[in-house]
């Protein structure tokens, strides 16, 4: 699912996933976890933390913008002249967590990004699962 609104773009991917909001929490959080389905990184769920995501395309640089555990997590995401924001939300349900991805901030002339994102988050997203899974 894509939004556009005004002058930038907005990715926005949602799972349902059969896991409890805490374990989808740590899978986000917690660096071991991060580097198994996203990249590695120096993250810590802290508000104004400042960390790097690196891949073999390169590196993302990146600052926690709000961590409310089990709920939301946001954090800047700033590569290769991409400045957007990656918000998590995750909502308890009677089968698990529905889980939320928005990014926001691509502009109109970043359409490879774009189209990098609607497809890579959809990867990362698939790794997560697995890693969720693997953990059972």
């Amino acid at each position: 699912m894509t939004d556009v609104t005004g002058e930038t773009r907005t990715v926005v991917k949602e799972r349902q996933l059969k896991h409890p909001p805490g374990k989808v929490w740590r899978a986000l959080t917690q660096k071991h976890l991060i580097e198994e389905w996203l990249m590695a990184c120096d993250f810590k769920a802290e508000p104004g933390h400042e960390f790097e995501l690196q891949a073999s395309w390169g590196r993302v640089s990146c600052k926690v913008l709000a961590a409310e555990p089990q709920k939301i997590l946001s954090y800047s995401w700033k590569s290769q002249g991409l400045e957007s924001v990656v918000t998590w939300t995750l909502k308890k349900t009677e089968t698990g967590t529905l889980l939320r991805m928005e990014q926001t901030g691509f502009g109109q002339d970043q359409e490879q990004a774009f189209r990098g994102a609607t497809t890579g988050w959809n990867v990362f997203l698939d790794r997560l699962n697995q890693v969720l899974s693997s953990q059972d």
